[in-house]
């Protein structure tokens, strides 16, 4: 058995009069790749901030790092080491004990975290306008690594990641899949001795995702790291973890195998099958051969849509799905009005007008553009506004007290909460929500615009099983009661599968097939189809 690492004993975590954590204690062995799974608002997020000493202290409780600190510089390394000469100075490690949160450890701390890194969810954390090398080399600089030897390194980071065939790509133009083994690549290059994984792979298509996952089994087993992973997702905790720990009321509610926990929280949740579809009504949103292309420096021509044409009709919710890179995002940015195709027309019916989004104006594109909401994986709330403020701000119009909270509460309910539950975070902060909140929130911000037709990209990315299905209802709600249209971007095939009444599958900024959901995913290969 690995000499412990981390020891938990006792955490327990307060935001005001809510409980977050209550007296969680486990221990992380060296080198172990430990897996933490649970639904939205259970402590995941928390725990991980805990473990990596950054935001607010524990209200209640001990994270003890064993650690063995160099006697001469600052490096540390895991306490098995201890004993042995530092790879930096040749100075003598010694082992230590560090309590993260004692007051008295402060010069400890900033060592321990130095040997920490964080994959998060939904960002990747890229120079957008820069190559893929000089993102590493960034990382590397960062950390002072020596400069005659950087490019050597960056590169056999990026050999590691499996990207040498990017490596001078410009990092925004990477597929969502590329760009998450990029951030990977910047955190190994930091040497962590613990890496923090959140939701990792939620917003990538499961073959991507699995991709990802043996890249970080990899890095973890080649550089003797060890890992926590959080996720909602029992695929993730299956492939990669040693171990799993099950969060629930504030509280461990199991530990152990990841089967026999993936068993206790799959026990959580029953599936709820598919809704038998309205009658539609006519067409509200009519594509035709819409084409984007853009030149890149190192690619050339690229044509991230391909002469795609399509109807959705309203009430309808109609899902594009694909693997990453197939140009799924770039049409919805076309359908919301964000960017400009290169041609084709994309009109959308405004009362009893067709507006074309291609075209400039305040009686074309700046018409209809009030009438679409999108919600796009990577959102943001106002982090210093409440909740009921970031909903009623997104209207742009006063509304009396009574009235503000009343239409957030309704908007809240469509977007997956309990009447009750909306009520209470209406005066809390972004941060102190669960990042599962946190997304149902954005949902309500786009929903309160009160929009004819909504593009929700990716919007299960980092849900659980049960807020996917309170979501799923609060789409269907939205949809039955306000004859609602909707456009569901997505990898997530459960529940493209359970929601959608007709699907477009997208490969190379192509429609590959558009039908019923359940024919066009008859064809999908089983690698993208089986999650």
């Amino acid at each position: 058995m690995p000499a412990p690492f981390v020891s938990v004993r006792d955490l327990c975590m307060d935001f005001g009069d809510t409980t977050v954590l209550s007296n969680v204690s486990f221990e992380i062995p060296e080198g172990e790749i430990l897996g933490v799974i649970g639904r939205s608002g259970t402590g995941k997020s928390v725990l991980m901030h805990l473990l990596r000493g950054v935001e607010d202290p524990p209200t209640k409780g001990s994270i003890v790092y064993h650690m063995a600190a160099c006697d001469r510089c600052s490096f540390m390394d895991v306490q098995s080491r201890a004993g042995t000469r530092c790879p930096k100075c040749g100075g003598e490690l010694v082992a230590v004990d560090v309590d993260l949160w004692d007051e008295k450890s402060n010069g400890m701390k900033s060592r321990v975290m130095n040997r920490t890194a964080i994959m998060f969810q939904r960002t990747f954390a890229l120079y957008g306008d820069d190559r893929v090398i000089e993102n590493v080399l960034h990382a590397l600089d960062d950390i002072r690594y020596p400069p005659e030897q950087a490019v050597n390194r960056a590169a056999d980071l990026i050999d590691q990641v499996k990207l040498s065939h990017r490596m001078m790509h410009i990092a925004r133009d990477l597929s969502g899949g590329e760009k998450q083994r990029v951030v990977l690549a910047r955190q190994l290059a930091k040497e962590p001795a613990l890496l923090f994984a959140d939701e990792p792979t939620g917003t990538l298509d499961p073959e991507t995702a699995r991709l990802v996952h043996a890249m970080l089994t990899e890095a973890a087993e080649r550089n003797r790291m060890g890992m926590m992973v959080t996720s909602h997702f029992s695929q993730v905790i299956e492939d990669m973890a040693d171990r799993a720990m099950l969060l629930a009321d504030g509280g461990i509610a199991a530990i152990g195998s990841p089967r026999d926990v993936i068993g206790s929280f799959s026990r959580e949740y029953e599936e709820i099958g598919a809704v038998e579809p309205p009658e539609l009504g006519e067409k509200i949103l009519a594509a035709r051969d819409v084409t984007k292309r853009y030149v890149s420096a190192d690619r050339g021509m690229v044509r991230a849509v391909n002469s795609v044409t399509f109807d959705v009709a309203k009430k309808e919710i109609f899902g594009i799905i694909g693997k990453s890179g197939a140009g799924k995002t770039t049409l919805s940015q076309i359908i919301a009005g964000i960017i400009e195709p290169t041609s084709g027309e994309m009109n959308i019916l405004i009362g009893d007008d067709w507006v074309d989004m291609t075209k400039p104006g305040i009686t074309e594109r700046g018409r209809a553009k009030e009438y679409i909401g999108l919600l796009h994986q990577e959102y943001d709330l106002f982090p210093h506004r409440t909740v009921l403020d970031n909903l009623t701000d997104s209207i742009g119009l006063e509304f009396p007290k009574e009235l503000a909270q009343r239409k957030a509460i309704s908007t809240l309910v469509m977007a997956g909460f309990s009447a009750e539950k909306a009520r209470a975070i209406l005066p809390r902060y972004p941060g102190e929500l669960s990042n599962g909140e946190r997304h149902r929130v954005a949902l309500a911000q786009v929903l309160i615009r009160e929009p004819l037709l909504v593009i929700l990209d990716e919007p299960t990315g980092t849900m659980d099983p049960v807020t996917k299905q309170d979501v799923k209802h609060s789409i269907l709600n939205a949809r039955d009661e306000m004859g609602e249209t909707f456009v569901v971007v997505s990898h997530d095939i459960d529940f493209v599968r359970d929601i959608c009444d007709r699907l477009a599958l997208m490969r190379g900024g192509k429609i590959l097939s558009i039908g019923p959901a359940a024919e066009v995913l008859a064809q999908v290969s089983e690698d993208e189809s089986h999650d």
